[in-house]
């Protein structure tokens, strides 16, 4: 039996069924993922980190964009103050993926630990959009199987591009910037379903472009999302009050 009733009336589902299907959910972005992780291997490999450093990082940090400027300040003899102080700014967005995880996923303790440490953008992305279909809603067998099938394959990938790394072309020759933007412009379209989530988009996709002008990446994507998040609060309250 994949799922049972719970006494609280939910669907209690079996973690390995769900994790499968939500490792297999994150395959189709493998492609778009591999370059990139090759990339970065190229990219720390230059800055003069070895194969095992270049390989720690993707073991233990799992930022892509995190991974790219650290290696790039590291290259720069940046401070480690700095290098964290980058990167922190880098993923503050993944306070607002785990704001937005915890209201969906019934998580103890230990469970919220484990998945806050794999968090992607593509993971979040991946459990939002198809955690309304898994029986029983999201679970957290399927949060940490997308989260696991990215882990597995960006450290393979960059395992590779570390061997390989004097052979490769440029970073900016492969062209990966285009690939995540395109990825998530995928995952969005299933949730534009009317015309209050086509407005709250809109109006943060252009408050994204406005502040990424003035401000760094992770930072721009905390405040436009938190823009968006009260805005889409804003007009349900009103549609509900009317």
């Amino acid at each position: 039996m994949a799922c049972s009733a719970s006494p609280s009336g939910k669907v209690a589902v079996s973690f390995w069924p769900a994790f499968w299907r939500g490792f297999r959910a994150l395959m189709p972005l493998w492609l778009g993922i591999i370059p990139f992780a090759v990339a970065y291997a190229v990219t720390a490999r230059a800055a003069g980190l070895g194969i095992g450093e270049t390989q720690l990082m993707s073991l233990t940090v799992f930022a892509g964009a995190s991974q790219f400027a650290a290696a790039g300040l590291f290259a720069g003899g940046t401070s480690a103050l700095g290098i964290v102080a980058t990167t922190f700014l880098l993923n503050a967005r993944h306070v607002l993926y785990g704001l937005s995880l915890a209201r969906q996923v019934p998580l103890t303790h230990p469970q919220r630990v484990l998945a806050a440490q794999f968090l992607t953008d593509e993971a979040y992305g991946v459990a939002v959009v198809n955690g309304a279909r898994e029986p029983g809603s999201l679970s957290f067998g399927f949060l940490l199987g997308a989260e696991l099938s990215l882990y597995a394959v960006w450290n393979v990938a960059t395992f590779g591009g570390a061997l390989a790394g004097g052979v490769l072309p440029d970073p900016a020759a492969l062209g990966v910037g285009v690939v995540f933007p395109l990825a998530f412009l995928g995952l969005l379209v299933p949730l534009l379903v009317d015309r209050q989530a086509l407005l709250v988009a809109f109006a943060s996709g252009v408050g994204a472009w406005g502040l990424s002008r003035v401000l760094p990446g992770g930072l721009v994507v905390l405040l436009a999302g938190v823009g968006g998040a009260l805005l889409g609060a804003w007009r349900v309250t009103r549609k509900a009050a009317a």
